[in-house]
């Protein structure tokens, strides 16, 4: 493939060092000069970021940098915000550059600072939205992943892994095309709902002109006061058979990639699935712990008496009938032998126009690393699974995370340094 002398010297890292450099070579058509944001100069026509540092002195912080991305494996946050975006150019260079300027602004808003040091001139807009100003970091998040339809987009698809394809239609699907798919994704995770959306809000506003929004949804996730897994809107817990994210063992085979430019990353699913309140609200207790094969109060699964109990699936009773329903959510899932990273958030968006029944639901999300795993849990869930008489599935896509980015880097280089 040939390579412009441009895109030699986009791909080539600039120390703060080399920059000053180059102040000093006007006169060979390198032109430096100010943008209007904050660490930002113009080399040759493109926006240069300085690196900015995570913080050591943030309140509630989670860092940015580290081998693999924030808001997999960080400890669950108390709301999301989660935004499926389209990209507007065709060009690998533009791409390249959305990733240079977003990365010290991720690192900025996740610091809890000001995505851009503010300007004192009134007369033009604001370099940050301001609605998080005077709160802290909360443990912000942030995630960033591609979808299948960007590499067709920008015409490298021999870059495309093998595993990132579009997921399939699975029996009760009823997806809303507005709410399916997507060229990026943000995830925006943190312990305050308007922290997480001012966000994705000021990623998607410096990146204006280049994306524009396809679909989104908040969530939110209670803990109890002791500790514990949260509860979803049917009032069970979610999230019980996650591995654990202290060990990394467990997290090579179940959550991060090990191969290819995404080694050190893993698959999002993200599945938005309204939940038929009124219906379940009419269902007595046993059905419902039938439903999921789980003892709503303990979450313990049937037969046992504590959440994290182990089971066996094909255990039977002194009359031969299985002790959780073949029918169950827990049963079919744990047949499928399939396992992933779920961190799921509850959503309530007011009420379906058409009924007036709740629009809520749980807003799914899984990592793991291959989409094969959900498939197969999904597959193996099929018409068989009792849940499907109180969800169903409207939004859906599938994203490849990133590996985390080291100092003096930026996010999605190993996909840049693989063309």
């Amino acid at each position: 493939m040939t390579v412009s002398n441009d895109e030699k010297w986009m791909n080539k890292k600039i120390s703060r060092r080399d920059m000053l450099k180059l102040t000093g070579i006007g006169a060979a058509g390198i032109a430096i000069g100010a943008s209007g944001l904050g660490g930002v100069m113009k080399v040759m026509g493109y926006d240069v970021f300085e690196p900015v540092a995570d913080s050591t002195t943030a309140r509630n912080k989670v860092d940015f940098y580290g081998k693999h991305q924030s808001g997999i494996i960080t400890p669950v946050q108390t709301n999301i915000y989660f935004a499926s975006l389209d990209v507007l150019f065709t060009s690998k260079k533009d791409l390249q550059e959305l990733f240079k300027k977003w990365t010290p602004l991720v690192v900025r808003l996740m610091n809890g600072e000001f995505m851009v040091d503010l300007t004192t001139n009134t007369r033009v807009p604001t370099g940050d939205t301001g609605e998080a100003e005077g709160l802290d970091a909360s443990n912000l998040s942030i995630t960033i992943g591609v979808g299948p339809s960007l590499f067709d987009k920008l015409g490298i698809q021999h870059l495309k892994p093998a595993e990132l394809n579009d997921l399939p239609h699975f029996p009760k699907d009823q997806l809303q095309k507005e709410l399916t798919g997507g060229d990026l994704c943000i995830q925006a995770c943190a312990d305050d709902p308007q922290v997480a959306f001012h966000a994705v809000r000021n990623l998607v506003r410096a990146a204006s002109g280049k994306v524009e929004i396809k679909w989104s949804q908040s969530g939110f996730n209670s803990f109890p006061a002791s500790g514990g897994t949260p509860r979803n809107l049917f009032a069970f817990k979610d999230g019980t058979g996650n591995p654990s994210t202290s060990d990394d063992k467990d997290l090579n085979k179940v959550v991060w990639v090990d191969k290819g430019w995404l080694k050190g990353g893993s698959y999002l699913v993200a599945r938005k699935v309204q939940m038929h309140l009124e219906t379940w609200d009419r269902t007595s207790l046993k059905d419902q712990e039938a439903t999921f094969g789980r003892y709503r109060d303990s979450g313990a699964p049937f037969g046992k008496k504590k959440e994290f109990d182990d089971f066996d699936v094909e255990a039977k009773d002194s009359n031969g009938e299985y002790i959780m329903p073949d029918t169950s959510h827990v049963h079919l899932a744990r047949k499928s032998g399939a396992r992933m990273l779920r961190r799921s958030y509850s959503y309530a968006s007011g009420v379906m126009t058409n009924t007036g029944a709740h629009d809520a639901g749980l807003m799914f999300i899984s990592f793991q690393k291959d989409p094969a795993q959900f498939i197969k849990v999904q597959n193996s869930l099929g018409r068989m699974d009792k849940m499907n008489e109180y969800t169903t599935h409207r939004g859906s896509a599938v994203f490849a995370c990133f590996p985390g980015v080291q100092k003096g880097s930026y996010i999605g280089e190993a996909l840049f340094n693989a063309l």
